[in-house]
């Protein structure tokens, strides 16, 4: 039996792992975060990592642990 390594996953594949368990769109989830579509979106492509005070709200609105959220 050969030994398989499961990697952690990215930022932007919890969310939208989330988004879609939830049933949200990336507008839905800007208005709830208080943030631009285009921030979301460049959040789950990677380009941009969420400040502090945003990531506190996509930890809280999407019940996503806040380690995985901060990168820790």
């Amino acid at each position: 039996m050969k030994n398989v390594t499961v990697k952690t996953p990215s930022l932007s594949e919890v969310i939208k792992l989330r988004m879609y368990e939830k049933g949200l769109t990336q507008a839905q989830l800007s208005k709830l975060l208080g943030i631009s579509d285009s921030r979301i979106s460049e959040y789950l492509s990677g380009k941009s990592e969420p400040t502090l005070k945003i990531a506190r709200k996509i930890s809280q609105t999407l019940n996503i642990e806040p380690g995985v959220v901060l990168g820790v």
